[in-house]
């Protein structure tokens, strides 16, 4: 890979927490993410690890690492990290993300005043001009291309299925449509 993915690259803003994560993703080639706070859609060609305050202070705050994602599985934390059996969510699922080797960007992408990034989509061609991570927020004419992209993949991955929405869907795109349908899923299932 260059410096930065492909322009066309579809990328998953991603928060990692811990040095120790870092270190599983680069000499392991795998990250982890909870299910019940994973994004709808996985399928995309790269993660940006935005480093939380975890990190010391020249890496935390900022997206200083891209890596290509080659595939995903569902497992459960303990089968993740077997020396974490009494970890309270030992048991739950989680999506083990497979990954090629960690790359530095050029430059860092600092958050500037965003702290608490959850995972959002973007895409490659706006890595190398982006400032800070606002400007990783997908606008106009590319928010088509990126929501075209992700819908192909959630039809070939079987997580959307055009038949499936019902008759009335307020004109949204299909895939925020199936997106908001699991946003709705995940509050009705917090507040049981």
């Amino acid at each position: 890979m260059s410096a930065y993915p492909p322009a066309t690259a579809i990328l998953l803003v991603s928060v990692i927490t811990s040095p120790r994560d870092l270190e599983i993703a680069r000499l392991l080639g795998w990250y982890r993410i909870p299910m019940r706070s994973a994004p709808k859609l996985l399928d995309v060609d790269y993660l940006a690890l935005y480093q939380t305050a975890g990190f010391n202070e020249e890496e935390r705050w900022k997206i200083n690492y891209v890596v290509k994602v080659r595939g995903h599985e569902l497992t459960t934390r303990v089968g993740l990290l077997r020396d974490e059996t009494d970890h309270p969510r030992a048991n739950e699922e989680y999506y083990k993300v497979q990954v090629g080797a960690l790359e530095k960007l050029p430059q860092p992408i600092p958050a500037d005043s965003w702290r608490r990034v959850t995972f959002f989509y973007t895409l490659g061609e706006l890595l190398p001009k982006a400032k800070t991570i606002d400007d990783l927020v997908v606008r106009n004419e590319e928010r088509a291309l990126l929501w075209r992209g992700l819908r192909e993949r959630a039809i070939n991955s079987g997580v959307y299925h055009p038949d499936d929405l019902p008759e009335t869907h307020f004109n949204l795109d299909p895939v925020m449509y199936a997106l908001l349908g699991e946003l709705n899923k995940r509050s009705t299932n917090s507040v049981e």
